[in-house]
């Protein structure tokens, strides 16, 4: 895509959203601009989907990107939320006969029984600009950037997990927690 077609993309968003507030002040009194964002988003972004997201993570991820939206004028879309076990073990698999090892492909793709995508708490968003947003604000979310090789990668966590060079990892933060420390 094109870099005015981008900038195109985000102005029409933006008059549309505020366009849509009258509307979402009837619908939702005192959160419109909040609701305004959220249908503005879903018809810039109509592939997204948001189901299975834990609802924390979900919540989220929908305040995060109305703040960003409105106080910064920056769009945040979804590319992937959660997904079944059966769609993780495809990706996984892939990714084994891609790189042609177990050890390579988990520093892209974690098996199922791993993966925050199948427990609803992991975040794949665009454009890179939107991730770098969150990046810089997704703290005050609970939204996380987890993996150094990973620009688009965010999960919900409410204590901050710290970043990983790699999926691949064992993640401390999960092992203390574990241990109720």
């Amino acid at each position: 895509m094109t870099e005015f077609r981008i900038r195109l993309l985000a102005a029409v968003t933006r008059t549309l959203a505020v366009a849509l507030l009258p509307l979402a002040q009837l619908r939702s009194p005192g959160r419109a601009r909040f609701t305004a964002c959220q249908w503005a988003l879903a018809l810039r972004f109509p592939a997204e989907d948001l189901d299975g997201l834990e609802p924390g993570t979900r919540a989220s991820f929908r305040e995060a990107r109305a703040v960003a939206f409105w106080r910064d004028h920056q769009l945040i879309g979804l590319t992937s939320g959660h997904r079944d076990a059966a769609e993780q073990h495809r990706l996984f698999t892939e990714e084994v006969r891609r790189t042609g090892s177990f050890s390579a492909a988990r520093r892209r793709v974690l098996p199922p029984e791993e993966s925050s995508h199948v427990a609803g708490r992991a975040l794949d968003v665009r454009p890179a600009e939107g991730a770098a947003w969150l990046e810089r604000h997704g703290a005050a979310h609970h939204l996380y950037r987890r993996y150094d090789n990973e620009w688009w990668h965010f999960e919900h966590h409410l204590i901050a997990p710290g970043r990983l060079p790699h999926p691949g990892l064992p993640d401390q933060y999960d092992a203390v927690a574990q241990r109720g420390l």
